[in-house]
């Protein structure tokens, strides 16, 4: 791997041996608590829409009243302030502005959220998203999709002002203006699906990504030595030569399991010859 991808790691990090790809949902035997998956040969941006076609408003406010809660408990932790402050830091804030460029807002999407009614890690981590639009004004409007969203959450998630996407992109995006992804604990396909989507000069450079580190992909992928998991992986691994990473800390409270393992990642690719080059290359046969 290219020794030019920066990763700069916060003092409090979680141990690299913690760190898990992805982090299974809570309960057993429950599809529902799977992060998204994306089925092999699955057709691109097909229609969507909840399974179920039945709530009520109890329900509704329930979830509401659950997640305002959510919201309340975690702006105050250590985890969120920390969060805060990195975000806040001259080094990062100057990389979110090259990213907005002289655009006013940047869209946020958000992927494989989970369920927000049937567990905790998914509040936590919608709740994170609500948080840094309301503490930053150029963070703009939030879509958000994954599979399993029950119609309940939808109604709620439109509530909160976000918009569930009535298309299953396949996390393929393009990134035609600035625009956040917030993607903790994604499957890896969903990151190297975006990045395929956007192998541009133009589209990286507009791309900000927040999810589970490149840097430890690329661990576990040498330490594997499977040419199958590296070729699954091959444009997060390509792109970390053009990719400046930055580790959140997590604590041992509840936002260790909503975020361990999960860093910043800012790309900054130089020429398209280097794109096509660092693509043909890496891990080829």
């Amino acid at each position: 791997m290219a020794s030019s991808a920066k990763v700069v790691s916060p003092e409090k990090s979680a141990p690299a041996e913690d760190w898990t790809v992805v982090l299974p949902r809570r309960g057993k035997k429950n599809l529902s608590s799977r992060k998204f998956v994306i089925p092999e040969k699955q057709i691109e941006n097909q229609p969507w829409a909840p399974i179920d076609v039945e709530t009520d408003t109890e329900r509704e406010s329930r979830l509401m009243q659950k997640m305002q809660n959510y919201i309340e408990k975690l702006e105050n932790t250590e985890f969120c302030l920390s969060f805060f402050d990195q975000m806040q830091s001259p080094e990062m804030l100057s990389r979110f502005l090259k990213v907005l460029g002289s655009e006013e807002k940047m869209e946020m999407v958000i992927y494989g959220i989970g369920s927000i009614e049937s567990f905790e890690p998914p509040r936590l981590q919608l709740s994170l998203a609500l948080l840094m639009k309301r503490k930053f004004d150029w963070i703009g409007a939030i879509e958000i999709f994954d599979p399993i969203i029950s119609l309940t959450e939808s109604k709620v998630l439109t509530s909160l002002g976000c918009s569930v996407l009535s298309i299953n992109e396949q996390g393929r995006r393009l990134a035609l203006k600035p625009t956040m992804f917030f993607m903790p604990h994604c499957e890896a396909e969903l990151y190297d699906n975006l990045l395929e989507a956007n192998w541009r000069l133009d589209r990286l450079k507009c791309v900000l990504l927040f999810g589970n580190s490149f840097s430890t992909y690329a661990q576990h992928v040498s330490i594997s030595k499977s040419s199958y998991v590296a070729k699954t992986r091959k444009h997060i691994l390509s792109v970390r030569r053009f990719t400046e990473e930055f580790m959140v800390n997590t604590f041992s409270d509840d936002s260790f399991r909503a975020f361990h393992g999960s860093s910043w990642h800012f790309f900054s690719p130089g020429t398209e010859a280097e794109l096509h080059l660092a693509n043909d290359s890496e891990f080829s046969d």
